[in-house]
């Protein structure tokens, strides 16, 4: 709707933006293209660019909103680079519109209409960013204690389930959305989780667990040896003072190992600083950090039959749980310059 005030004429001199294409976007940044008539276009100074989070349609309406963010930009060649951590989060929904603009004498400005409005969603962490990360977990995983067993613990319907409908094999599921905003593993990579944590007293798996009483042990081998990659996925905490790191294995030339290869930093199996399997005297070794707790992606299937299932003797703590856990996004260890 057009204001009748006395602007109207001046307003409508200056073109409107149309036609606006979003490219080459990333975690922080993108580019935006637009079409323009070619009247009056020489007195273009500036573009407005309105960029807002787009409304989450169960949003609480009483919530305090982001602050809409107006960008002032110089007329610059398209498309035009919007890049800036301060307000560009990854894997988020955005609207954005734009405007031209003369700025006068007096400073003030005459401007266009806006244009229509256009949505779009940034982008996961790329790999240069997942390093960043993994930089800063290096710096508080501690020293490696040694461990023989990697275990993963359910509900007895859980195990029942797997051995009435799956002939025996848990199966690969796909991540939730536990930690990182920016993961590129949530809600895509698809895999099961395992525990490799030890007691520092008697270096065997804790008794107690968040994830139910029953508990599947295999030997460390037959998930990680040297027919296996490794790879950094994730370093998040929960407002709490421990941190947590997602490792991922996979089996070389899996699907899983293909899709963490074009997405994760992949790690030396022998020598990293959370998750180790060295040759010592002609046996496979294995050590993890100490300080963090670890959780292990493995992106193929695994047989019943290479381990055991027990039930442990100890509490249920599901205030451990990280399903669908929201990182902290104030964290100073565990977060970088790049949104949330």
């Amino acid at each position: 709707n057009k204001s009748q005030d006395s602007g109207i004429a001046e307003m409508e001199e200056l073109p409107v933006p149309h036609n606006i294409k979003i490219s080459n976007i990333t975690c922080d940044s993108f580019k935006i293209l637009w079409e323009m008539d070619s009247k009056s276009k020489d007195r273009i100074t500036h573009y407005f660019i309105d960029l807002n989070k787009k409304e989450n349609k169960n949003s609480n309406k009483f919530k305090h909103k982001d602050v809409p963010t107006k960008l002032v930009a110089k007329a610059v060649p398209l498309p035009m680079t919007v890049r800036g951590h301060w307000f560009l989060s990854p894997r988020t929904e955005y609207t954005v519109a734009v405007q031209t603009a003369s700025k006068q004498v007096d400073g003030d400005y005459v401007v266009s209409e806006w244009s229509e409005i256009i949505e779009f969603c940034t982008a996961d962490y790329s790999k240069v960013h997942l390093a960043q990360l993994l930089e800063k977990a290096e710096v508080i995983a501690g020293r490696m204690l040694k461990f023989t067993v990697f275990y993963r613990n359910q509900h007895k319907e859980y195990f029942d389930y797997i051995r009435e409908q799956h002939g025996n094999a848990m199966q690969p599921s796909v991540k939730d959305n536990s930690g990182s905003h920016g993961s590129p593993i949530s809600g895509k990579l698809e895999g099961i989780f395992f525990s490799c944590s030890t007691e520092f007293n008697t270096g065997k798996p804790p008794q107690d667990s968040p994830y139910g009483r029953y508990r599947f042990e295999i030997a460390a081998e037959k998930l990680f040896n040297p027919n296996t990659n490794l790879y950094f996925g994730d370093f998040y905490c929960m407002y709490t003072a421990y941190h947590y790191v997602i490792l991922v294995i996979a089996p070389v030339g899996s699907p899983g190992d293909e899709f963490c290869k074009q997405r994760l930093p992949q790690l030396n199996s022998k020598d990293n600083r959370f998750l180790t399997c060295t040759e010592e005297d002609g046996v496979l070794v294995y050590h993890h950090a100490q300080d963090v707790i670890l959780e292990v992606i493995y992106t193929d299937p695994v047989d019943l039959s290479l381990g055991t299932v027990a039930e442990i003797t100890g509490h249920q703590l599901m205030s451990l749980s990280t399903a669908n856990a929201k990182k902290d996004p104030s964290c100073k260890t565990c977060n970088i310059s790049v949104g949330r």
